[in-house]
């Protein structure tokens, strides 16, 4: 066998083997969106891919309006957004003090910074709800926020992207009367654009579909977030018939945010994962 015939055989098989991972990670999600349309008695039916007797928005419109689902979805919207911003601002921040300026004890204080990613969220469950507790934050926003704003990760992150940047960018601008924060607004947010959308997306996803801490913290069905809310639908009905439809059209519905945020960013956050394959 030539080789080109060998690299033609190993890319076909690549792409048969890509093809087909694609395929069954999006089975479940097809499956997903697929059994919204059916009542529950067609989700059960044998085979699953039956096509439901009559196509119908039903459940979406009883989710709507027979569930708290609006609200459960606005909160967790209004969370993520919001959590979102506060960790690109804080950890870009941190990132660039521990990336480009010398002060006492920074190799100690990153050292920490990068042991305390070691340390399981479930070890520290317990005494951050004592300490929202007693600062009496629990269902409170205050518990949904400010424990995540400076995630140590994400600080690692931007301080690898901002090492990156060439110091002399700065002395430059420092030459030319430019101020620190200007420094950082106009030339360090910009260069690090492709680590910013990575962290924006990674730390979406992780408060959109945060569960635990949610369900300890947060009290009431207006309140509450989507996986907790979705988590709770089979419970609060009454009788023994369980709202499978519904909870698969308000797990769809979850989807969508992540799918338009991904659309819109995909091309900064595939930079975001290569530029270092790119630069060596």
């Amino acid at each position: 066998m030539s080789d080109l015939a060998r690299h033609r055989l190993g890319v076909a098989l690549l792409h048969i083997v890509v093809v087909t991972g694609a395929l069954l990670t999006m089975l479940p999600i097809a499956w997903m969106v697929y059994a919204s349309f059916k009542t529950t008695t067609e989700i059960f039916m044998f085979p699953p891919w039956l096509p439901p007797a009559q196509w119908s928005f039903d459940n979406y419109h009883s989710l709507l309006t027979g569930w708290a689902y609006p609200f459960w979805y606005i909160n967790s919207l209004v969370y993520a957004a919001i959590v979102t911003v506060f960790v690109l601002f804080f950890c870009s921040l941190a990132g660039f003090a521990f990336a480009k300026y010398a002060f006492r004890a920074k190799n100690i204080l990153f050292v920490l910074l990068i042991g305390s990613t070691m340390i399981p969220f479930q070890l520290i469950l317990i005494p951050l709800f004592v300490l929202m507790s007693r600062i009496d934050w629990i269902n409170h926003p205050y518990s949904m926020i400010i424990p995540w704003v400076a995630p140590a990760f994400g600080i690692f992150l931007m301080r690898q992207y901002i090492q990156a940047v060439p110091s002399e960018l700065m002395e430059s601008a420092r030459i030319d009367g430019a101020s620190e924060v200007r420094i950082y607004a106009q030339i360090i947010v910009p260069l690090v654009r492709p680590g910013l959308t990575t962290l924006a997306i990674l730390t979406f996803l992780g408060s959109w579909n945060s569960y635990i801490w949610p369900l300890m913290v947060l009290r009431g069905n207006e309140v509450i977030t989507l996986p907790v809310g979705i988590a709770t639908m089979a419970s609060q009905v009454t009788g023994s018939a369980q709202p499978y439809g519904e909870m698969m059209a308000a797990a769809t519905m979850v989807s969508v945010p992540v799918i338009a945020l991904f659309v819109v960013l995909q091309r900064h956050f595939i930079a975001g994962l290569t530029i270092g394959a790119v630069k060596g």
